[in-house]
């Protein structure tokens, strides 16, 4: 006869709570299709974009696994390659009292794509030292509202496209691993340089379709992000998403109606990333 005291064991498994993630990020992929792919809902798709990779990182990390790459954080340097889409914008100032026919100024963000390379030097268990030049393809729209004489509005668009080259040096301050996992956080600047900047028109029109937004050739900007590092079986794949923001004035101010409204213009960008490191 059994014990009255005696308990059925307990074991506990991550089968289910991998599944209930995996559900999870599919009703939520599901719900970021339906939504329509417009400049005002790209910094909220980022954000729900963020909170699945870390729902699927969770999951990933309570499984037993093999632990792949055993000698990775043994290298000194290692390299790599990324991918990435953007989202650019300016933080802008302006005085609208500058035009008599200005009504307002708008910046609306637009996509683009940037491709680089990853040279990190590991510092100690946890952090990093991490230099990922890269190419990148933007645009920024300048939105101008003017008022006709019979009271109605005219709106300009003016397209700011750019390719930059980044230098981004920063610090990665990762966790340790837990099995094939681990987190980051990354801070750090960046120099960048603008093949497409049209600094050195002459602006010589009356027409303002003719007009051409000047901006700086060079600009330096601060950077700040997170990310989630995953050791497969023959290379690390590190999903990133990470925000810069520009430090210097980028307008170029020549006495035409639509730079001089412009105070102030600085980068502003959303960057995710995909990492592949050996």
């Amino acid at each position: 006869m059994p014990s009255p005291l005696a308990l059925p064991p307990f074991t506990w498994e991550a089968k289910p709570a991998i599944e209930n993630s995996s559900t999870f990020a599919r009703n939520a992929l599901n719900f970021l299709s339906s939504i329509p792919f417009d400049t005002t809902m790209q910094s909220f798709r980022y954000f729900v974009l963020g909170l699945l990779l870390l729902n699927a990182a969770s999951a990933w990390a309570q499984r037993d696994k093999v632990k792949n790459l055993n000698d990775f954080d043994n290298k000194k340097i290692h390299f790599g390659f990324t991918l990435g889409i953007n989202t650019a914008d300016f933080a802008m100032e302006s005085d609208l009292s500058l035009s008599d026919s200005l009504a307002g100024i708008q910046s609306v963000q637009q996509s683009g794509f940037n491709i680089g390379i990853i040279s990190d030097l590991h510092l100690s268990p946890t952090l990093g030292l991490r230099f990922t030049p890269d190419l990148s393809f933007g645009q920024r729209n300048l939105e101008y509202s003017f008022l006709r004489s019979d009271g109605t509005a005219s709106l300009l668009v003016k397209k700011v496209e750019s390719t930059w080259l980044n230098l981004p040096l920063s610090l990665k301050y990762r966790s340790f691993r837990l099995n094939n996992f681990a987190s980051y956080f990354i801070v750090g600047g960046r120099y960048s340089f603008d093949f497409a900047s049209q600094e050195n028109t002459d602006n010589q029109f009356n027409d303002p379709n003719e007009i051409v937004i000047k901006l700086a050739r060079n600009s330096y900007s601060a950077e700040v992000g997170v990310g989630f590092d995953f050791f497969l079986t023959y290379f690390k794949f590190s999903p990133e998403l990470k925000f810069v923001q520009g430090i210097n004035n980028l307008i170029i101010n020549d006495n035409t109606p639509l730079s001089d409204p412009i105070s102030s213009l600085r980068s502003r960008i959303f960057v995710l990333s995909f990492h592949f490191e050996g």
